[in-house]
């Protein structure tokens, strides 16, 4: 039995497979084509940005043209514009006569503190002052008396001299008629000379003695009276140890407890004037610059509304918030209550046909020298240059046209490329 090869079964190739060879081929061909196709849309999208960003972490607003209205709306409190807090002078125990929310007249006794301290120091004081002024009456006795004397001295000198003058004419009118020698009329005239320098000095003593007993009588006087300025201020603090309501009003808060010992300068209690409110507001530190004292405003609350203005702005910065008050108008409305809140507006001033975009943190992260505009999917950084802004929109100068979708928000996460892709869009 002989065994079969396979040579029955080969069969001899015809001009088909070398097309069928061909067509794969191309399809390979093709297939690369499409691969670098690809590969191109791939590096154009990495090109149009590195990273996606998806659109709903973002806030995009569209550039327009309308009316720009500059204005500061803010929640405000209403507060006394006349709320003093009343100090204790001196160290003491304090005896209140009011309670927080009774209602007080001008002068009414609100609290006694009790010093021992004061009162002994104003009795000593008293008593020095006291002894000062016996001591500045006895120097104005002393003078008058030294005064007198100077004068009786002066006196006497003044007859002394007209006796001279007297006895030298007497003594002439006998030597004249030869009853007298010639050395008693030398003699008058030399008393008559001893009795004009007793009466020049006379005079001028008692001038002298006049000055001094007036300077001394000064100087005790003097004294006297810094004694009486340091009781009169001693007895101004005792006054002041009853507290006393400055106006009509209601008191406050009080701040010690009954027969509580406190210390000098210690806050006792307050008093609300209840005829004068003002309402203070917060603002962002950004508006600070463009608010003044006189400035229009508006406040709503309780469903009216009231005209006000600015009556002053705080110098100071707190937590990026500066303080302002606003003082009613006209006639202040009735019921208002200390801490009442109030919503406040005020117009700064309005920009009619602008372009203006919503405003938003890329004004600040950008110091509102750049923007992201939104197109087609891709986001691109864009320089811009802006002018006034308001709560709500910023004007907008260069860089955009009418249209433009510009992100306001979000734009913090994409750093420092200059395109990035947006999807969701």
């Amino acid at each position: 039995m002989s065994i079969r090869d396979t040579s029955a079964q080969d069969r001899t190739l015809t001009g088909t497979t070398g097309t069928g060879t061909r067509r794969r081929r191309l399809a390979a061909i093709a297939l690369g084509v499409g691969g670098l196709l690809l590969a191109g849309w791939l590096v154009s999208a990495w090109s149009a940005g590195a990273r996606s960003y998806d659109a709903s972490r973002l806030r995009i607003a569209e550039v327009v043209r309308g009316d720009l209205v500059r204005d500061i709306a803010a929640e405000g409190r209403v507060i006394a514009a006349n709320n003093p807090t009343l100090y204790a002078v001196a160290a003491g125990t304090v005896t209140l006569s009011v309670v927080a929310g009774d209602q007080v007249a001008k002068g009414d006794a609100l609290a006694v503190i009790d010093s021992p301290e004061l009162r002994s120091r104003l009795a000593q004081e008293q008593a020095t002052l006291a002894s000062l002024e016996a001591e500045a009456g006895r120097a104005a006795l002393d003078a008058q008396v030294a005064r007198s004397a100077a004068r009786r001295t002066l006196d006497q000198a003044g007859i002394d001299h007209q006796a001279a003058i007297r006895d030298l004419e007497r003594n002439r009118h006998a030597f004249e008629g030869g009853a007298v020698a010639a050395i008693d009329v030398a003699r008058a005239e030399d008393d008559l000379h001893k009795t004009e320098l007793a009466l020049a000095h006379a005079r001028r003593e008692y001038e002298l003695e006049g000055q001094g007993a007036t300077l001394d009588q000064r100087n005790k006087q003097l004294v006297a009276d810094r004694q009486r300025a340091v009781v009169e201020e001693l007895q101004r603090q005792v006054d002041a140890l009853t507290l006393r309501s400055p106006f009509d009003g209601q008191v406050g808060q009080v701040l010690v407890e009954q027969h509580q010992h406190v210390a000098a300068d210690t806050p006792v209690l307050g008093v609300v004037d209840l005829t004068r409110f003002e309402v203070e507001i917060r603002v962002p530190e950004s508006f600070a610059r463009d608010l003044a004292p006189g400035m229009p405003a508006e406040l709503s609350g309780a469903g009216s509304t009231w005209q006000a203005e600015v009556s002053s702005i705080s110098p100071q910065v707190v937590n990026g918030e500066v303080i302002g008050r606003l003082r009613f108008a006209g006639e202040q409305p009735p019921g208002l209550r200390q801490n009442q809140r109030m919503r406040a507006r005020i117009l700064l001033d309005t920009r009619d046909d602008v372009l203006m975009v919503e405003r938003g943190p890329f004004l600040e992260q950008g110091g509102g020298n750049h923007a992201w505009v939104v197109e087609d999917g891709v986001a691109t950084r864009r320089s811009i240059r802006t002018g006034a802004s308001s709560l709500g929109a910023v004007e907008i100068l260069d860089g955009l046209e009418p249209g433009d979708r510009v992100i306001v928000a979000g734009a913090d996460q994409f750093g420092s490329n200059e395109q990035v892709r947006i999807s969701g869009d």
